[in-house]
């Protein structure tokens, strides 16, 4: 597993925080995902061993916490909130919406590698739904139309980096 020495160096020291060598997981989890972007299955073999732990105690806290991710995405990440404020205000269309502008499925990373779609839960922003979180920018009020808008926009600023 090809970690930044940062990231390496980083581990070592939160490990030095924790008592109990297993408390670690989840903040190990947190630093490779976002040094490489995913779990992969030896990152999973990689903690046990680092926290003398089972790989089915670090799976365990892997598949129970929907931000871990256990495949590669898109560039871009675009997550649609799917709870009940923002299903009823439109979501699952705006959701669609993205699919279709990037010709992709929920989960999977667009065929030019820009963007993964996915539902999340709750966004905190009810009252303007359906909302949309792309990487950290929280968009509201995102109908189709919008989801269109946002959708050029992200094409434009990949065809300025090609």
């Amino acid at each position: 597993m090809n970690l930044k020495p940062a990231t390496l160096t980083q581990i070592d020291e939160v490990i030095t925080h924790y008592p109990v060598k297993r408390s670690a997981t989840l903040p190990l989890l947190h630093l490779i995902q976002e040094d490489i972007g995913y779990i992969p299955e030896e990152a999973i073999t990689w903690i046990a061993q680092k926290l003398e732990l089972q790989p089915i105690n670090v799976y365990e806290v892997v598949t129970f916490y929907p931000m871990f991710r256990r495949k590669p995405i898109g560039r871009r990440h675009i997550k649609v909130c799917r709870t009940l404020s923002c299903a009823l205000m439109g979501g699952y269309k705006t959701c669609e919406a993205f699919e279709k502008e990037f010709n992709t499925h929920r989960g999977e990373v667009s065929p030019d590698g820009e963007v993964t779609v996915d539902f999340v839960e709750c966004l905190a922003s009810c009252g303007t739904a359906p909302v949309v979180l792309i990487d950290d920018d929280l968009h509201e009020k995102v109908d189709a139309a919008k989801a269109k808008q946002i959708s050029d926009q992200i094409k434009a600023e990949a065809a300025k980096r090609r």
